[in-house]
């Protein structure tokens, strides 16, 4: 369907005849040398022209052309396509990454090769974020302080892209989780949505950072209903190799998983553990189905701009317009 976006424009469409009306035009300068030779080449130029009356009705018709083309250009007209559905599940998601020094704990596995947390965090959440159709996501990054790095979108590309390019030591090196929940909690609030509001949260290690308390931020989000899913990241068992041979240690000591715990309780979400990639993998498939709404189809259509059509003859005629002016298409006998 064809449409003007801006079809108020066309009220400009009376404006040179207003100007030629109610301003005077402005007086030409004579000449302050006087040269016979140019003189002369004017007459012998303009001796075979058309009825000067004929010449100007032509000029007067190529000018109103191209102002009724310069604004229906500028009114944007555009061609609307047929109606495309957006459908919406009805969930805001604000997925909050740990991406402190502790982060860069090799104790993860990538097909069958040591891989750190935060690469195993982007492995598998990319994949998450792409299958979000119909959520809302947006994408928090924290260390020893909070940065909204994505606000909640539909795009899924441009989020995914964001966690890609995080990188370790961006945030600071300690771990500030409850600045992280409470950031997440103002970027929900300040949408007005009726639908669920979700915090996917994920760390490695305790809050070591901060001026807010995880548990102030966890009772900040129930009273506005918001949920919060916190996910603990590291394998509890990792074999090294030292001087003396191989020994086993836990590289999760600094994990508070009572913290996280109680978080998601007081918010009535859910705690999950995830010490390998696999269990992970698992945890984002679970909140893939997530409190899932069915709300009605949101419905758009995609629109093509058509500007360019009337400008571009715009120009082409102000060209010959030119053309005509600098070489009058007429022979001697006053005929074109």
């Amino acid at each position: 369907m064809f449409h003007f976006a801006w079809p108020w424009m066309f009220l400009l469409v009376p404006l040179p005849l207003f100007i030629y009306l109610f301003f005077s035009p402005i007086a030409k300068e004579k000449s302050a040398i006087i040269v016979p030779f140019y003189q002369q080449l004017a007459v012998l130029r303009h001796s075979g022209l058309i009825k000067k009356s004929t010449y100007f009705l032509i000029n007067l018709i190529l000018l109103i052309i191209i102002w009724l083309l310069l604004v229906a250009a500028t009114a944007r007209p555009q061609w609307a396509g047929e109606p495309i559905s957006a459908p919406s599940s009805g969930r805001d998601l604000l997925v909050a990454v740990d991406i402190s020094d502790s982060m860069d704990q090799q104790d993860m596995v990538i097909d069958g090769n040591a891989a750190t947390r935060l690469e195993a965090v982007k492995h598998v959440l990319k994949d998450f974020i792409k299958r979000r159709e119909g959520d809302r996501i947006g994408l928090i990054l924290f260390g020893s302080n909070a940065y909204l790095q994505a606000p909640l979108t539909f795009d899924t590309k441009t989020v995914g892209q964001f966690l890609v390019e995080a990188q370790l030591g961006f945030a600071g090196p300690k771990t500030a989780i409850g600045e992280a929940i409470g950031l997440s909690v103002k970027r929900l609030q300040e949408l007005e949505s009726s639908t669920n509001r979700v915090i996917i949260l994920l760390t490695d290690g305790a809050n070591t950072a901060g001026e807010i308390e995880p548990l102030q931020a966890a009772t900040l989000a129930k009273q506005t209903d918001v949920k919060i899913y916190t996910i603990g990241i590291g394998a509890d068992e990792m074999v090294i190799r030292g001087f003396f041979g191989p020994r086993k240690i836990n590289p999760s000591t600094q994990l508070d998983e009572k913290t996280l715990v109680d978080i998601a309780q007081t918010t009535n979400g859910k705690y999950f553990r995830a010490k390998e990639t696999e269990e992970l993998e698992k945890i984002y498939k679970e909140l893939d189905a997530l409190e899932p709404i069915s709300q009605v189809d949101q419905w758009f259509r995609p629109t093509h701009a058509l500007y360019y059509w009337p400008l571009t003859i715009a120009l082409i005629l102000s060209a010959l317009l030119a053309l005509l002016k600098a070489y009058p298409l007429v022979n001697k006998q006053g005929r074109i």
